[in-house]
């Protein structure tokens, strides 16, 4: 536990002294500062988000090629940019079900276990997709984007100066 507001000149220092980050996050902001900031530690980041009635849940190992040779995907691979301010109502705003919080935060409990035993097929290039209205969970395969500005071929963001 830290007692600080995690931010571009901070988050490197904070991040080099664990193996992984889990981070659960309830802005884009904060999400792309994490996501990014691990990009450049090489630290594998759990990444779980909840709406009102949905949640996902995704492994990034972005700073490891996969079996196939070509890089894992980074989080801005799944998500180029986060919505425009205003269009996506936050946690307090909208609400959401504490016992989705309650799954999500098992699952990602669970992933994190799992990243550091290594059993099984993990969430890496998978999102994990929960429908609490339906009570379905499905999976979104996806792959590396050779145009995100992270770590395409012509990279763009090359700190995390853009956190400001």
């Amino acid at each position: 536990m830290h007692d600080t507001r995690l931010s571009a000149a901070n988050a490197l220092a904070l991040m080099s002294k664990y193996d992984l980050v889990a981070d659960g996050s309830d802005n884009f902001s904060t999400r792309y500062l994490v996501a990014d900031a691990c990009y450049f530690a090489k630290k594998p980041l759990i990444t779980a988000a909840v709406g009102t009635f949905d949640g996902t849940l995704t492994t990034i190992r972005a700073h490891q090629n996969g079996k196939d040779g070509k890089p894992n995907p980074t989080y801005r691979c799944l998500f180029p940019e986060p919505p425009p301010p205003g269009t996506v109502p936050a946690c307090s705003e909208a609400g959401v079900l504490g016992a989705l919080t309650g799954v999500l935060g098992s699952m990602m409990a669970l992933e994190v276990i799992r990243e550091i035993v290594g059993f099984g097929e993990g969430l890496v290039g998978r999102l994990l997709m929960v429908d609490a209205r339906a009570m379905r969970f499905e999976t979104l395969n996806y792959a590396w984007d050779e145009t995100n500005p992270l770590s395409g071929t012509n990279p763009t963001i090359k700190d995390l100066s853009i956190h400001g």
